[in-house]
């Protein structure tokens, strides 16, 4: 197997403010653009060339990655002018593939984190003589999946949809996000139109007798879809507990990038980031969290398990549990900010304006631009 499918056409929408301005698998998870570590983990596998499924903010891929040289790649930007679901954007991307019929081809989605075995699926595929192959993954709740249950030689039985009583749920098995497929049959994948891949393609497989395989293992596996996951994969990363030929630094407590200015009094864990430029104060104390080029955290503030973006500013004595901070915002002294709030791309929170003991979520206006001008924000459920 020597070329792979790229999924990177989705908006993000469950991690806006970050993805107002960058498409997620752009973002940065533990220093680098996330599809870096994709990008880097399939070349490590042997995989040689990659075409990359695109739609949102399509041109920012071929700007960060170019021609994939850097990398040991030949990467091609496919995109999509409108969206054709997952089964449509494999199959308007093969029109790129240079194999034939018979060969292995990885696909992959831009937004799972994992530590799964590429060339020991590719060469299982091979061996086994499937028409495709399904990464799939137990998960102690099934619930917000669907489920993919196999028989003991590894068959896949059936694509069931989200369970929604207890009694639906007949295995813990889900779709990991990678397949390897026989070109052949991406080629059957109608042409020009939406078509879902797990709700069409494969059910169809199975009903016209192919050979549909589920590889299950425990390998690392994180969808970084919600800004906890994101948070969560790139501090699992910088700890070591999932590997990537394309990190940075040394595994360890934190990573701080060149460029970036930490005052030897604050205190970095949990597999914190500070990107370039960013600047920590004196007696900070950041836990389990990542700062984005730029950002500014000033003195004594503390970080837990939070996400401040590019040029956002943290006033002094400010307390941060699970928020994300959107790009150019600023957060003034003396805030405590409960988990799950959001502060929207370049908002002002006054000071003192949120309390701990207050229960808001989220901020308006998620999806602001910068303006340049100061805007006051307000909470709400």
């Amino acid at each position: 197997m020597t070329e792979a499918i790229l999924l990177v056409g989705g908006q993000g929408t469950r991690l806006r403010p970050l993805t107002s301005h960058i498409p997620k698998p752009l973002l940065p998870v533990a220093g680098v653009p996330f599809l870096t570590h994709q990008l880097a983990r399939a070349a490590a596998a042997g995989v040689t060339r990659i075409v990359l499924a695109t739609s949102y903010l399509a041109e920012l891929f071929e700007a960060e990655f170019g021609d994939g040289s850097r990398l040991g790649l030949e990467l091609e930007y496919v995109t999509e002018q409108t969206a054709l679901g997952t089964g449509g954007a494999i199959r308007n991307a093969a029109e790129w593939l240079r194999g034939g019929p018979d060969e292995p081809v990885l696909v992959f989605n831009g937004d799972i984190l994992s530590g799964a075995d590429i060339a020991a699926l590719r060469d299982g595929h091979r061996a086994s003589g499937a028409d495709v192959t399904l990464h799939l993954k137990r998960v102690a709740d099934p619930r917000a999946f669907g489920l993919v249950p196999t028989d003991t030689e590894g068959r896949v039985q059936a694509f069931l949809e989200k369970p929604q009583t207890p009694q639906d749920i007949t295995t813990d098995q889900i779709n990991a996000g990678c397949y390897v497929f026989t070109r052949s049959v991406i080629d059957r994948i109608p042409a020009g139109r939406v078509v879902s891949v797990e709700r069409e393609t494969f059910p169809e497989l199975l009903s016209a007798g192919a050979h549909v395989r589920g590889v299950v293992d425990d390998s690392y596996w994180l969808d970084l879809g919600t800004p906890a996951a994101f948070v969560q994969g790139s501090a699992d990363l910088v700890r070591g507990r999932v590997a990537s030929p394309a990190l940075p630094g040394p595994v360890g407590d934190a990573l701080v990038l060149p460029g970036a200015e930490v005052h030897p009094s604050a205190v970095l864990s949990g597999g914190t980031v500070v990107a370039a430029g960013a600047v920590i104060g004196e007696g900070a104390v950041v836990e389990g969290s990542v700062l984005l080029a730029g950002a500014e955290i000033a003195a004594r503030v503390t970080l837990y398990r939070s996400l401040v973006g590019r040029h956002a500013r943290i006033g002094e004595g400010s307390f941060l549990d699970a928020v994300v901070v959107g790009d150019g915002a600023h957060v003034a002294e003396g805030n405590e900010l409960p988990p799950g709030l959001r502060i929207a791309c370049g908002v002002h929170l006054p000071a003192h304006s949120v309390r701990t003991s207050a229960s808001p979520t989220h901020c308006t206006a998620p999806d602001v631009t910068h303006s340049g001008a100061s805007r006051t924000s307000r909470a709400t459920h």
